[in-house]
């Protein structure tokens, strides 16, 4: 059988399917318990007393059929129906009555009648709702019909709805004490749920380890591995900064000595060379650094993405901005803004490197914002747009390198920065000028 369609009602949460686990077997008890006392013991006790009582009214019956007047049997009514604690009434035969009537609640209501009709075949009316309290019967006799009326209690255990009540207010009581005890219990693994997803956005949220020995060991867990991770970006950067100023330095000598020589072709040349080099010891550096230890801020993504075509204008690129609507305009977005424009500015100068012109969109969805960058370029084909976001990977076929120096590490920065805020980036093709379509989003 397929339950593939109980898995999609379930709870998700883990909260929700503890309460589940909970509730499940104290709903299984309440319904097993009251059926079995219920049909079993009442009604078992309800029939046996009703057979008893029915003994009792046989007897007076015969009695009222073998009297030989009206008269002699109000005596013996009156003889034997005081000791039974019955009240016999004689009725016109106008008023009476066939049928039974009960109340829909009555759960022992069906065998006080059985009883009575299985013992008691002169009974042509039985009325358990006019009294809750009392048992009404239309009796026939020769001497007429008796309304004969007796406490419901003698024939009926007692009332089942108390147990009911207790088990239910009992239960209640239980399952809201359970549910304080669930929710202490998992509000330490939401915590530490909330810290690891921010610190997967490069956010670093106060933790405080707390909850069962599990969720305990769990917390240190991520505690020392968010230690680790941090003291090895930490180590990493200031080992590039070390580099980086070791290898300015003799690159900075040789643009000097170059100055120095005649200004010919080989020298413009021998320039160039070390200008690429500077270049690309720069975007190594960017995508090693990351800027991982920049501290997140609200930032308004519409001003960054101005900022961004403004300084691609100033470079003479031809860039369009298509802002979102005003209603939309003035969202704060948790990010680290100088790593989100490093990634803006590397996507937008891709786009004017192998095309003539960009455009860069900003569009707000409920949970995201997503920035577009489009160009007129000849785009990626669809088999090399995954090896094109690794880092180092030069796609000689898709892309025309001559546009341009670099050393793969565009959209590998740009990608590297979308993880690490808890966004992502995709490659498709645009159809509004023909060449890439770069999606860089990021969570609100």
């Amino acid at each position: 059988m397929n339950f593939a369609w109980l898995k999609s009602i379930l709870p998700k949460g883990i909260f929700g399917r503890t309460a589940l686990i909970l509730l499940l077997p104290v709903l299984t008890i309440q319904v097993v318990v009251s059926v079995v006392f219920i049909q079993r013991h009442f009604e078992g006790v309800t029939k046996q007393l009703t057979i008893s009582v029915a003994l009792e009214l046989q007897y007076l019956i015969n009695q009222i059929n073998n009297s030989p007047n009206i008269t002699v049997a109000t005596r013996v009514i009156e003889d034997i129906a005081e000791p039974l604690d019955l009240q016999v009434t004689l009725i016109g035969a106008h008023e009476r009555k066939n049928g039974d009537v009960k109340n829909f609640t009555d759960l022992t209501g069906a065998s006080v009648i059985l009883a009575l009709h299985s013992k008691l075949r002169a009974v042509s009316y039985i009325d358990l709702s006019v009294n809750p309290r009392q048992v009404w019967l239309h009796v026939t006799t020769n001497k007429g019909v008796f309304l004969i009326k007796f406490s419901r209690a003698r024939v009926s255990a007692a009332n089942p709805h108390q147990l009911l009540v207790l088990m239910l207010v009992v239960s209640i009581l239980i399952t809201l004490i359970s549910f304080i005890f669930l929710k202490n219990q998992v509000r330490p693994i939401r915590r530490l749920a909330r810290a690891a997803e921010a610190f997967g956005k490069g956010r670093n949220l106060p933790y405080i380890i707390a909850g069962a020995t599990e969720v305990r060991q769990a917390g240190q867990a991520f505690l020392d591995m968010r230690n680790r991770i941090e003291r090895q970006i930490e180590q990493r950067t200031l080992m590039l900064s070390g580099v980086s100023h070791d290898l300015r330095t003799p690159l900075t000598r040789l643009k000097l000595g170059l100055s120095l020589v005649g200004d010919d072709a080989e020298t413009h040349a021998l320039v160039q060379d070390v200008n690429d080099m500077e270049q690309m010891l720069n975007e190594f550096l960017a995508f090693a650094r990351g800027d991982s230890l920049e501290e997140t801020s609200k930032i308004d993504p519409l001003e960054l993405a101005k900022q961004v075509v403004s300084d691609a204008r100033r470079g003479n690129g031809e860039v369009e901005l298509v802002a979102p609507a005003a209603s939309d305009e003035f969202v704060l977005v948790p990010m680290r803004e100088n790593a989100v424009r490093r990634a803006l500015d590397n996507l937008v100068n891709n786009g004017l490197r192998y095309g003539s012109k960009c455009r860069l969109s900003l569009t707000y969805a409920a949970d995201h914002i997503q920035f577009t960058v489009e160009d007129n370029g000849p785009g990626i084909s669809a088999d090399y747009r995954e090896k094109a976001v690794r880092p180092f990977e030069r796609l000689d076929i898709a892309r025309n390198q001559n546009r341009g120096t670099g050393v793969g590490l565009g959209l590998a920065i740009a990608t590297d920065i979308a993880s690490s805020h808890g966004g992502g980036l995709m490659l498709s093709d645009s159809d509004g000028m023909g060449g890439l379509r770069v999606e860089f989003r990021l969570p609100k």
